[in-house]
């Protein structure tokens, strides 16, 4: 192999040197990213969630005006408003000793929740109305302020 002229091939090193502005994210580079998300979403949270509580009690209130029109329709084919013991149901389906019963009168056919899931209370008569129609807001139980103020037919 005296004359022979193969190149050998170099070893390539096991540890490549990096380039300058080529290096990762360090901790603490990342820790302060975290820390201005977190600002930020520590100041727009409340207001998402605001708004969305807000939502909720706008859409219990449409609902019970729907309500009061479906009821104020049944008034008019049956010449009087469903018994407490009837409920919002009777604008589903058919009551019982209601001949001229025209319904349903709440599209879909059936009566929903509010906005936080519980069922609408309905009273008939009612103390200074022919009826109420109440939501009893986020806690599902009567009196509370805010989001858990109970919501009726009564108030606009």
């Amino acid at each position: 192999m005296v004359g022979c002229s193969e190149k050998v091939p170099r070893s390539r090193p096991k540890h490549r040197r990096r380039r300058q502005g080529e290096d990762g994210f360090t901790l603490v580079e990342m820790l302060v990213v975290i820390t201005i998300i977190g600002m930020i979403m520590a100041l727009v949270g409340p207001r998402v969630l605001n708004y969305l509580s807000e939502s909720r009690v706008k859409a219990a209130k449409i609902q019970i005006q729907s309500f009061s029109s479906a009821l104020d329709l049944f008034y008019l084919d049956a010449g009087r408003f469903p018994t407490g013991s009837e409920g919002l149901a009777a604008l589903a389906r058919p009551v019982s000793g209601v001949v001229s019963w025209n319904g349903p009168y709440l599209k879909g056919g059936s009566v929903p929740n509010d906005p936080w899931g519980n069922p609408y209370v309905y009273k008939q008569p009612a103390e200074r109305a022919p009826y109420e129609i109440r939501s009893l807001g986020s806690d599902g139980q009567e009196g509370g302020t805010g989001t858990s103020t109970d919501l009726s037919s009564g108030q606009n």
